[in-house]
């Protein structure tokens, strides 16, 4: 028998070529069992290479989106995405909400900065326990918890009525997987609201759903700094209100009454005193957006000087003409990585496709791989901590000379067939 879960997943993180590795070198004869929640290509020509008649059994319809779910999406830059989540949960009346990211650790990394802005979120992915994640759902049902951040598969199968909204922080690759999130929400006849989150670069991610789904997604401005101002201050009042009831109320009143009448002072000053106590020294309301800063021109015959220092990273154009920056990775031929590894343990870590990657340079102490330019802050964090054959890779922009590939030797492009580098080529006879 050979049983093969998760098919896409394993294909999503790089790993096309093990998978078939492992299927070519198994017995002939043998009963093979595929899961996977979606079916791309590339699973449908393993099946097909290496299944005898397999019968496809499908659970439900592939790129179907439920009437009562309204989707929409919000344009942001991927370092300003953090930023404009914190705007839409601050705005949006949601009763449970589920976040989906692409990779463990920005679950992990996501629900502990929504913490510290105050918001109830906890994370739920591969990595945790059976209990804890039963425990994890049974607070989101409950009510105790409000925020939920998973990866696709930490959250198949579950199944909460209040989940009213479906964020996808971190845009799916394929649009059965776009359905399968967003299924989420809308449950036992409820309404249901998604939003997706765009790069500017994930354009043709968006396309792409909107025709497999045959439904286009609205556009979504985001909430303005006025917005968000205007919201804490309703929940303030809100929250006054409620604090009316409370059975301490009259303790505290003939406090305020002696603080009054001992310290001579308006009993709005002492209120106000008191909600800035409460704030702990954090700012009220959101400060003002600062102006564009005004880009720089440069003269027409003005070129930039070449850089060998610790200068921004190298930058050329991926298959699909996305800027590309060269990053510097500390493993290499000594630590016998190939360019499979570097590819897979990345774009697993990551949340990258093969085609986000360019040039892969393997040097003898180090290598030097292109990816995309407009890396977010978090993505690049998880990076820096990702390890490759034991070996943490501590990546960083490369400061070569500002060519379109890596310095030196011949390349390998990660999205071809991978070659090791050659350091010497055959000389023509004399």
């Amino acid at each position: 028998y050979l049983v093969l879960d998760e098919a896409d997943e394993m294909l999503k993180m790089g790993f096309q070529e093990d998978v078939e590795r492992i299927l070519a070198d198994t017995p002939e004869y043998k009963q093979v069992a595929l899961f996977s929640a979606t079916m791309p290509g590339a699973i449908r020509k393993i099946s097909k290479q290496y299944m005898h008649d397999p019968v496809e059994i499908t659970m439900k319809s592939k790129t179907s989106t439920a009437s009562n779910i309204s989707q929409r999406y919000v344009q942001v830059a991927h370092q300003r995405k953090l930023d404009a989540l914190t705007r839409v949960l601050e705005v949006e009346d949601f009763e449970a909400m589920i976040i989906f990211v692409r990779t463990k650790q920005a679950t992990e990394d996501l629900a502990e900065r929504l913490r510290s802005r105050g918001f109830s979120a906890s994370a739920i992915n591969g990595d945790i326990v059976q209990a804890q994640r039963e425990r994890t759902i049974g607070q989101l049902k409950s009510g105790a918890l409000d925020i939920l951040v998973a990866t696709d598969v930490a959250a198949r199968g579950l199944d909460v009525d209040r989940i009213s909204h479906v964020v996808n922080y971190d845009i799916p690759h394929d649009t059965e997987s776009y359905v399968h999130r967003i299924g989420r929400t809308g449950r036992a006849g409820r309404a249901g609201e998604a939003l997706l989150f765009v790069a500017p670069r994930e354009r043709h991610l968006l396309k792409a759903i909107e025709k497999a789904t045959r439904q286009p997604l609205a556009e979504m401005q985001l909430p303005s700094v006025d917005d968000v101002n205007a919201q804490r201050v309703s929940k303030f009042g809100d929250s006054i209100t409620e604090s009316l009831t409370s059975d301490n109320l009259a303790l505290f009143r003939k406090m305020i009454e002696d603080y009054e009448q001992e310290h001579d002072v308006p009993l709005a000053d002492i209120a106000a005193a008191l909600a800035v106590q409460s704030r702990d020294g954090e700012a009220f309301l959101m400060a003002p957006e600062p102006p564009p800063a005004p880009r720089r021109e440069r003269e027409p015959r003005e070129r930039p000087a070449r850089r060998f220092d610790d200068g921004p990273p190298t930058r050329s154009r991926g298959p699909e003409g996305q800027e590309l920056a060269t990053y510097r990775i500390a493993v290499g031929k000594r630590h016998r990585v190939v360019p499979g590894a570097i590819v897979g343990a990345i774009a697993n870590e990551g949340g990258l496709r093969r085609s986000d990657f360019g040039h892969i340079s393997i040097r003898p102490d180090h290598s030097l791989v292109e990816l995309p330019a407009d890396l977010s802050s978090e993505t690049l964090e998880a990076l820096r901590r990702t390890r490759i054959s034991g070996v943490l890779i501590q990546l960083q922009p490369d400061s070569g000379p500002p060519s379109g590939r890596p310095r030196g030797g011949r390349d390998d492009r990660a999205g071809g067939k991978f070659q090791r580098d050659r350091d010497s080529r055959k000389r023509p006879r004399e």
